[in-house]
């Protein structure tokens, strides 16, 4: 019985985590990276982000463009705003997929 309510507290913490409502992208496993934006181009959809590393697309961290996922992402950051985002490949383009403000 313990364990069955440990399982199910932690299962509970994890579904109102605001990270996990945040970042809930299809099911799939995408790890969350921390950054900085650097600079953020709306006419071209893109936003630059000085980044740590990101696992999933085997990258060092660095400072690089990104195409934003949704044109929308583009007006919740601006340069300098400290942002935890998941990244992927996306029709060959490298993709900020999901982002927020860093807390």
């Amino acid at each position: 019985m313990r364990m069955f309510l440990s399982a199910a507290f932690v299962m509970a913490a994890i579904a109102v985590s605001p990270i996990s409502a945040t970042f809930a992208h299809e099911g799939q496993d995408h790890p969350v990276v921390a950054g900085k934006v650097t600079k953020v181009d709306e006419s071209a959809g893109k936003i630059t982000i000085a980044h740590d590393a990101i696992p999933n697309l085997q990258m060092e961290a660095m400072t690089m463009v990104f195409k934003a996922g949704k044109p929308a992402m583009l007006k919740e950051v601006k340069p300098g705003d400290a942002i935890k985002f998941m990244a992927d490949k996306v029709n060959g383009e490298l993709t900020v997929i999901e982002i927020e403000t860093a807390r």
